[in-house]
C-alpha cells in the first residue's frame, strides 16, 4: 500500500483533526484576556500536529505490513488457497484474518466433498460400463447365432446398432477417466498402419451399412504413444467420418513424414463443416449445424475427447473442411530430439516425457 493511498483512506480523520485543532486555537485566540500568548499557542499546535503525524505514520507501517500479506496471497493466485493469514494486530485486522481463514477452510471442505463426489461418480461409471459389457457381449453372441435365420439386412442393422452402443459405452468410460489419465497410460513404440487397419475392422459394420470404401496410403511410421488411448482417438475420428459421409463415399487415411513430425490424416468425402464452425469443433458439447440434423445426432464429445487425449499424449489435432467436399482431421506426432538420436530407446521415459516420439523408421506397406 502506498502512503498516498493510505492518506486518501484517512482524509476524514485528518480533516476532523485539522478542524478541531483550528477551532480550539481560534477559541483560545479570541480570549479577550489573551491569557495564552500567540507563540505558545502555535508551539502547542505544532507539537500536537507532530505527535499526530508520528501516530499516523506508525499506523501506516502496521497497515502496510498487513496489506503486503494480502497482496502476496493475491499474487499467489491458486496457491493462496492453502495459505492462511497470520493473526492481525488491530481488531479490524483480526476480523479480516478470521473471515479470510474461515473462507479458506470452507473452500477446502467444499473441494474435498466435491472430489469425493466425483470419485463416487467415476467409480459408479466404471462399474456400470463393465457391468453393461456383459449383456452386450451376450446380445452380440445371440445376434451371431441368428445368421441364416433372419434377413441379412436386418442382421447387419442389428450388428450396427450393437456397435454403436458399445462405442458410446466406451466413450463414457474414457470420458470418466480423462482426469485420471496419468494413472492409466503405458508408452510403447507403435506402428500406425496395423493400428489403423484394426480400428477400421472394428467399425466394418458401419462401412458395410453405408457401402463406404477405405484406403490407407503412405509408408508405415513408428510413433511413441499409448496404444489403447490412441486407438480410442482413431475410433472417434473414423466414427465421425463414417457418420457424416453419405452412402457410397470414401474414407482415406494417409501417413506422412514431414521431417519435423509424423502426421496421420483421416479424410472423408462427407458433408463438410461450415467455415465459421471449424474453430469450435474441439469444444466440449459443440455439435454444430451438422450435429443437429435428425440423421446425424451428435453428443459433441467425440472430437473433444480426441483432442484432450491427444494433448495428454503429446500429440495434437487439426481440422480442415470444405462444405459438400469433405473433412480432413490430422493427428500430429511431433519429434523430440532426445528420442530422435540414433539407437535411442524409450522403455523408461522420464516423468512428464509422454509427449515424445522415436526416430521414424520406414517399413514396407502391408
Amino acid at each position: 500500500m502506498r502512503f498516498r493511498d493510505y492518506l486518501k483512506d484517512h482524509l476524514s480523520p485528518i480533516g476532523g483533526y485539522i478542524l478541531c485543532v483550528g477551532l480550539a486555537a481560534l477559541i483560545i485566540w479570541l480570549d479577550p484576556q489573551h491569557r495564552v500568548k500567540a507563540m505558545t499557542l502555535w508551539y502547542a499546535v505544532l507539537i500536537v500536529t507532530l505527535l499526530a503525524s508520528a501516530f499516523l505514520i506508525a499506523r501506516y507501517w502496521r497497515v502496510r505490513r498487513f496489506a503486503a500479506r494480502l497482496q502476496e496471497r493475491i499474487d499467489a493466485q491458486e496457491a493462496a488457497l492453502d495459505w492462511p493469514l497470520p493473526g492481525g494486530e488491530s481488531a479490524t485486522e483480526q476480523l479480516v484474518t478470521k473471515t479470510y481463514n474461515q473462507i479458506l477452510t470452507q473452500h477446502r471442505q467444499q473441494v474435498t466433498a466435491l472430489l469425493a463426489q466425483q470419485q463416487d461418480q467415476k467409480d459408479f461409471i466404471d462399474s456400470w460400463v463393465h457391468e453393461i459389457k456383459v449383456p452386450l457381449a451376450a446380445v452380440t453372441l445371440l445376434a451371431e447365432s441368428f445368421e441364416g435365420q433372419v434377413p441379412d439386412d436386418k442382421l447387419d442393422n442389428l450388428n450396427l446398432q450393437l456397435d454403436q452402443i458399445e462405442f458410446y459405452v466406451e466413450q463414457v468410460l474414457y470420458y470418466s477417466r480423462l482426469d485420471s489419465f496419468s494413472k492409466d497410460y503405458l508408452l510403447h513404440e507403435t506402428s500406425l498402419r496395423p493400428l489403423i487397419n484394426d480400428v477400421v475392422a472394428n467399425q466394418r459394420n458401419g462401412f458395410i451399412n453405408k457401402r463406404l470404401s477405405f484406403r490407407l496410403n503412405g509408408t508405415d511410421q513408428i510413433v511413441l504413444t499409448d496404444n489403447k488411448w490412441l486407438r480410442f482417438i482413431l475410433a472417434q475420428l473414423i466414427s465421425n467420418a463414417v457418420k457424416y459421409t453419405p452412402e457410397g463415399g470414401r474414407i482415406t487415411a494417409l501417413i506422412r513424414n514431414t521431417g519435423k513430425e509424423t502426421q496421420l490424416q483421416i479424410t472423408d468425402t462427407g458433408i463438410g463443416i461450415p467455415k465459421d464452425e471449424q474453430h469450435r469443433v474441439f469444444e466440449k458439447g459443440f455439435t454444430g449445424s451438422n450435429g443437429r440434423l435428425s440423421n446425424h445426432k451428435s453428443t459433441g464429445l467425440g472430437l473433444f475427447l480426441a483432442e484432450k487425449l491427444a494433448e495428454k499424449l503429446g500429440h495434437h489435432l487439426s481440422l480442415t473442411s470444405v462444405i459438400n467436399q469433405g473433412t480432413t482431421v490430422t493427428i500430429h506426432f511431433p519429434y523430440v530430439s532426445y528420442y530422435g538420436e540414433a539407437d535411442q530407446t524409450v522403455h523408461h521415459p522420464e516423468s512428464h516425457a509422454i509427449a515424445v516420439q522415436t526416430q521414424t523408421r520406414s517399413h514396407p506397406d502391408s
